[in-house]
């Protein structure tokens, strides 16, 4: 039987990066410390912030709240009901419970009820993980900006971030490789974007929330067959099981490099219908939804 190696008690995960052997209460206070470092060294906080954790009923998510919490930070959450059948359903009544047992403040907005439609039920070429994405992107920083909230936490790991970097090295996404990183600085009309599991794989994560009597929903997205990022995450975990640590020094080299990338500085304008940031003179979102009026999210007038 291993043993923890800071209490000699019964070991509840043997880590093979760093190498060591952990009982339950030592793992998850390796857990909380990554996140609370990986907060203070990239400056994700400061002291005032509104913060608004972005919750899907899934574990990263989770172990988002649940760390979080843990370290004594005041936030509230917001979870997106995308319409897709079963799975939504299943998503916002999981992600009820997680902020009922966390005593958290949930919010919650059905893009059905917003839109008319929801993920799936759009005719377009679009594959529904592309417009997906933007949709559940918009939403958040719109709300986020129509109820005071300055910061939103989301739960993107590492493993999330290698996978998406691969990608955009294999087909040289410079623009995205410019900007890729731990989090997104706040701007006018846009809450400041932060990933506090940013150094935590998805075996960290699993062991962590599974510490807590908390449910949480397992099954992928019905959507995401195929996906691109699944690909590149199979190819990394080969990697990193021959050579544990490879994820973080991938991530910590890029950032370390990221300035071989140039950066194109991106000139917003405001969109006509919402007034949100945009490229053009309507953005993405209501460009797609065909949306004539500016959704109102402020809480009370949903």
């Amino acid at each position: 039987m291993r043993r923890c190696k800071f209490c000699g008690g019964e070991a509840y995960i043997v880590m093979k990066s760093p190498k060591m052997a952990l009982c339950r209460e030592h793992y998850r206070e390796f857990v909380e410390r990554k996140i609370e470092r990986t907060i203070h060294h990239y400056k994700m906080l400061k002291e005032g912030d509104r913060i608004l954790v972005a919750v899907s009923g899934g574990k990263d998510a989770l172990a988002t709240a649940i760390g979080m919490k843990n370290l004594g930070y005041e936030f509230e959450c917001l979870h997106i009901n995308l319409g897709i059948g079963e799975h939504s359903e299943k998503s916002e009544k999981i992600s009820r419970e997680q902020c009922d047992k966390l005593g958290r403040k949930i919010h919650v907005l059905n893009l059905k009820e917003l839109v008319g439609m929801g993920i799936g039920e759009v005719r377009t070429r679009r594959a529904p993980c592309s417009y997906c994405g933007m949709t559940k992107r918009y939403l958040m920083n719109k709300f986020a900006v129509d109820n005071g909230f300055n910061v939103i936490a989301t739960g993107h790991n590492l493993d999330d971030e290698t996978a998406f970097l691969l990608g955009n090295l294999l087909h040289w996404n410079i623009n995205y490789l410019s900007r890729q990183g731990s989090m997104l600085p706040e701007s006018e009309k846009m809450a400041r974007r932060i990933k506090p599991l940013y150094e935590l794989t998805n075996e960290n994560i699993e062991y962590y929330v599974n510490l807590f009597d908390i449910p949480y929903l397992q099954e992928r997205c019905p959507y995401s067959q195929g996906a691109k990022s699944i690909l590149y995450g199979k190819v990394l975990n080969e990697i990193e099981e021959e050579s544990p640590g490879t994820k973080l020094n991938f991530v910590k080299g890029f950032l370390k490099n990221q300035g071989i990338f140039p950066r194109e500085e991106i000139e917003l304008r405001e969109c006509k219908i919402c007034g949100m940031p945009s490229l053009g003179e309507v953005c993405s979102f209501c460009r797609f939804w065909k949306l004539e009026d500016e959704l109102k999210l402020r809480e009370g007038k949903l």
